[in-house]
């Protein structure tokens, strides 16, 4: 009686964890340690060869990184993790950052970003007009989106509560934990789930691809954390996919349900708001477009395409309803500026092969705007050939191309290779999920497989079909039993697994197979005497 009982309670316990799937191997402790490591190495690096604002943020960092790197080392149980990403966070970004908004001045990023927000509020548009175009801190180069992180301080918040670089990180790390928690395995349990979105964010804002950006105030790093949101969404698949279907006719009218868009369409509104804040995220909409027409065809490409261009103009005009009656405002600050077409040239100016043919003279400039559009179109012609089948390799295809676009443009700066860098960092840190997702099938999903392989042999057909028959019967796949039957007739037999005499349990009053003494009991009456749990 009492192993009756305790058999249902043990059953609707959880089960245990299995330790390849969770919690999740891409971020433990060792790797935790290994790469602070080394990221202190180039925080110090940076303090010794540079000035300003890197030096401040290298000076913190050496310190942070180091930190967080022997702490990982000395605790070995997962309070150590968080330890040192708790340390890493402090020491590679949120120090740094509130050092720099109270001591040092604040960089041209921030003073644009501050500046527009405060001409929004007063003239509807964040844009000066040409004849106010004096120097080059007039011109503003980002889309009219990115405007929202100065309103705090065009609104009057003091301090570092109203600067920008603030909310940009916080905005960055609330895209990167919902971008890690789409991206996670299913079967990771929820609770899990956020708590490794979390880490793995708060791991990625402490690295110098985006602390270093994030401390100094450049405006690059939201888009990126909505590059990597739209390639969660578009490689975790529809939300509504597996979900039970509603119900058809005057029932599904008054029937209660939530209404929840599809990740494609969660992804088109990411690059779309992407694209309304850096000209820098155009790319990665045609690459999107082509993958989605290779997988779920061009329909559903040129829904995404709409949405997103929709979602674009909307904040656009949302942001400078003023400045859409001037087409020129756009021109001299979002296209010639970068391209150093302008009377005022941007400071932007690394040692890149881009760079150095402009520098050469006025034909040395318009042969590299040349060789940045021919590059252009043998990147768009190689994504076109060689299309992206999945959001990994739309990530190293994005990758690739910027890579190449900001070696080669004109005007350009060493921090905007922090788009193929991070983008390889999320390769990084959802790949090991990746692969422990597809190790093992779910057990629902067997009996699916069998009309398909009983094309090859119907003794493994038969084995998929049924669980229960192969639990009962031993069973050697590689006999075949004189009554097997033909191959024509297996496929349409394969789904009630007593049709198949070879696998049927043998016939008796009392048997009922080797789990009866475990609350398995046998149905009386029954032609083939099937097991009933």
């Amino acid at each position: 009686m009492a192993a009756r009982l305790e058999a249902p309670r043990a059953a609707a316990r959880p089960q245990a964890r299995e330790p390849g799937l969770d919690p999740q191997p891409g971020l433990d402790r060792r790797r935790i340690a290994a790469w602070y490591a080394a990221f202190a190495g180039y925080a110090a690096l940076l303090a010794v060869f540079s000035r300003h604002s890197d030096q401040s943020w290298g000076i913190w960092a050496s310190g942070g990184y180091l930190l967080a790197a022997i702490t990982a080392v000395s605790y070995r149980r997962s309070r150590g993790r968080d330890a040192s990403l708790l340390i890493g966070t402090v020491g590679a970004l949120a120090g740094p950052l509130t050092w720099l908004a109270i001591r040092a001045p604040a960089t041209a990023d921030v003073q644009v970003v501050a500046r527009t927000a405060t001409l929004l509020l007063r003239h509807g548009s964040p844009y000066l007009g040409s004849g106010h175009l004096s120097a080059w801190r007039s011109y503003d180069p980002y889309l009219p989106a990115m405007t929202v992180f100065g309103l705090f301080r065009a609104a009057g918040l003091p301090g570092v509560i109203g600067d920008p670089r603030v909310w940009i990180a916080v905005t960055c790390v609330a895209l990167l934990t919902v971008a890690f928690g789409l991206a996670a395995p299913p079967r990771v349990q929820r609770a899990d789930r956020r708590h490794e979105a979390l880490r793995r964010a708060t791991f990625a804002v402490t690295t110098p691809v985006l602390a270093l950006p994030l401390a100094v105030g450049i405006t690059d790093p939201p888009v990126l954390a909505l590059f990597c949101v739209a390639l969660a969404c578009l490689g975790a698949g529809p939300a509504a996919r597996g979900a039970t279907p509603r119900p058809a006719g005057l029932r599904r009218l008054v029937s209660p349900h939530r209404i929840r868009p599809s990740r494609s369409m969660v992804a088109a509104l990411a690059i779309g708001i992407a694209c309304a804040m850096k000209i820098t995220a155009w790319p990665a909409l045609p690459v999107i477009a082509v993958m989605i027409a290779a997988r779920d065809g061009r329909r559903a490409a040129w829904r995404f395409v709409a949405t997103s261009a929709v979602t674009a103009c909307t904040a656009i005009a949302a942001a400078a309803p003023a400045a859409l009656a001037e087409p020129s405002v756009f021109l001299h600050n979002i296209v010639l500026y970068p391209l150093g077409l302008t009377r005022h040239l941007t400071p932007a100016a690394s040692p890149l092969p881009g760079h150095l043919l402009a520098a050469t003279g006025a034909a040395g400039h318009w042969a590299a705007i040349c060789l940045l559009l021919a590059a252009g179109l043998a990147v768009a012609a190689w994504i076109l050939i060689r299309r992206p089948a999945d959001n990994r390799a739309v990530a190293w295809r994005l990758a690739a191309g910027l890579c190449v676009l900001v070696t080669l443009a004109p005007a350009t700066r060493w921090g905007y290779f922090a788009y193929p860098l991070g983008l390889l960092g999320w390769l990084g840190l959802t790949g090991r999920d990746r692969a422990v997702a597809g190790k093992l099938p779910a057990p629902g999903r067997l009996t699916r497989l069998a009309p398909a392989v009983a094309r090859l042999t119907p003794a493994m057909a038969g084995l998929l079909a049924s669980s229960g028959a192969t639990a009962a019967t031993a069973f050697r796949p590689w006999q075949r039993s004189p009554d097997q039957p033909a191959l024509r007739g297996l496929l349409a037999r394969v789904r009630d697994p007593g049709a198949l005499p070879h696998l049927r349990p043998p016939a008796g009053p009392d048997w009922a197979g080797p789990g009866a003494g475990r609350g398995t009991q046998a149905q009386p009456g029954a032609g083939s005497r099937r097991l009933r749990p």
